[in-house]
């Protein structure tokens, strides 16, 4: 909220990168309207990858953690969990399922908010869907001690925070003074500031952030995971987070860190996409240039074979055995793990 209480004081000083940046997503968004009428059936392979990438690193941001083949069936809709672990993943794929089949978008409001914290959490306990009734706090394990680095909004004062927040984002878009990819990053920020749930605020923030990306026509959050994106990065982003939230009770903090930070998230990933999409257009019939081309362009950062398997149905294991060692002896690839389960990352 602290951000949106002034709009001149908050969102003047523009870092100058920042415009480019800002360009070269709204590029990136008019291609990708070309590319889902021309490469409907290579997007929805991205869509099902970055789906389950999604809903695998943001978990793994927080600490919650899932075997990769448990992660594919539970992704796939299996019902049968084996610890909580399993069921938080549950809750964030019909989390993410239900954002990204929206067909019409509404304004976020508090309950709204808490209707995805109670899908977050309906494999659980049950308790989602409520603000929180005590103090949390933000800290840090750095260096083996603990030190409180932010403390967010008091209970007693969440919901009014939080409404007063979600309000006055709507009015900024509305006004349509300030780039709509500035408001949702000034909008995440205040929304962690507050941390306005005992438990899933960070997922419940990234969820936020897709929902409000896909309703302005940001689909690239659909083919490609943003949330693995941030897991890669997480030390920056827990760190322009800090940077952007120092002096955020009085009004004085800085938000271009943080907002810079996400930018490029989605800068990147436009990036990304557009290269996995003409690395498809470029492939020939042979089976072992798709499987080159996937490992080396499609492919996310670390996969495993069986990510090559379910994205090129029909090619056989021994040829992605075969490409996956030839490139390995070339140096373009190298491995963690041994057989089946290997990770591959491309150097």
């Amino acid at each position: 909220m602290r951000s949106f209480v002034d709009l001149d004081k908050t969102f003047r000083s523009q870092p100058r990168p920042l415009g480019a940046i800002l360009a070269r997503i709204d590029t990136g968004r008019g291609q990708e309207r070309l590319f889902e009428d021309q490469q409907p059936e290579l997007l929805r392979r991205l869509a099902e990858h970055a789906r389950i990438a999604s809903i695998t690193a943001s978990n793994a941001i927080e600490g919650v953690v899932v075997d990769s083949k448990r992660a594919q069936k539970i992704a796939e809709g299996s019902h049968r969990y084996r610890n909580r672990n399993e069921r938080e993943f549950a809750g964030y794929r019909d989390a993410i399922d239900m954002l990204t089949r929206l067909e019409a978008y509404e304004e976020p409001s508090v309950p709204f908010v808490l209707h995805l914290h109670r899908l977050l959490f309906e494999h659980t306990d049950g308790k989602g869907g409520h603000l929180k009734s005590d103090q949390n706090l933000i800290v840090s394990y750095e260096g083996g001690r603990k030190e409180v680095v932010f403390t967010p909004t008091p209970p007693e004062e969440t919901e009014f925070m939080l409404s007063e927040l979600l309000v006055r984002y709507g009015d900024a878009k509305a006004e349509g003074r300030t780039h709509p990819l500035i408001l949702i990053g000034a909008l995440v920020l205040d929304f962690l500031a507050i941390h306005p749930v005992a438990d899933g605020n960070g997922r419940l923030a990234r969820l936020l952030t897709t929902y409000e990306l896909l309703s302005h026509g940001y689909g690239v959050a659909r083919y490609v995971s943003l949330e693995q994106r941030i897991f890669e990065s997480k030390n920056t982003y827990y760190k322009t987070l800090y940077d952007s939230q120092r002096n955020w009770h009085e009004g004085e903090h800085d938000v271009w860190p943080w907002i810079t930070y996400l930018s490029r998230i989605l800068a990147f990933s436009y990036n990304d996409f557009e290269k996995r999409v003409a690395a498809a257009g470029k492939q020939s019939g042979n089976k072992q240039d798709r499987v080159r081309e996937y490992a080396l362009n499609e492919a996310p950062a670390r996969f495993r074979r069986r990510d090559i398997e379910r994205a090129l149905p029909g090619i056989s294991v021994a040829t992605i055995r075969l490409v996956l060692t030839e490139l390995r002896d070339t140096g373009r690839i190298k491995p963690e793990g041994l057989g089946a389960g290997a990770r591959w990352t491309r150097v």
